[in-house]
């Protein structure tokens, strides 16, 4: 029973480390450039779109989280882009890197999740080009 308790309080003090997370402390700071694709899929069809990887400037960026802090702001751009193409309700992520090298590993990553076997062969998969979309920069504003 005590060793139940001593869990319980761990399990608590280790949470409440991790959620009080002092703004001040994170080290949010612009990178020149984030290389980024976008990826869509829906429960309603089989069809996925992938588009070309792309690279954003200016992007900022919390090092203690590894997190750009507009990705909602990029997927949701990928979003309006297929609403606006009578495809709505569709799931749209965006994957980053801060190395060419990184991102074109996770591309191909993803590529071979949905093309590679005969599991995900029923995929039909799409290519979205910079002339057909293109993420624009999140205009950040520094605090």
């Amino acid at each position: 029973m005590k060793q139940l308790q001593y869990l319980v309080l761990l399990c608590a003090v280790c949470a409440l480390s991790f959620f009080s997370v002092d703004k001040a402390q994170a080290k949010v700071h612009p990178v020149p450039t984030v290389y980024m694709f976008g990826f869509s899929a829906s429960f309603a069809d089989s069809t996925i779109y992938f588009t070309d990887i792309q690279t954003i400037d200016s992007v900022w960026y919390d090092e203690k989280i590894s997190y750009i802090e507009a990705r909602p702001y990029y997927s949701q751009q990928l979003k309006d882009y297929f609403a606006a193409s009578m495809m709505p309700n569709r799931v749209c992520i965006v994957i980053y890197a801060l190395t060419k090298k990184e991102i074109e590993k996770k591309y191909l990553k993803m590529k071979r999740l949905y093309s590679g076997d005969k599991k995900h062969a029923s995929y039909d998969i799409r290519y979205l080009t910079t002339n057909e979309f293109q993420f624009k920069r999140f205009p950040h504003e520094e605090q």
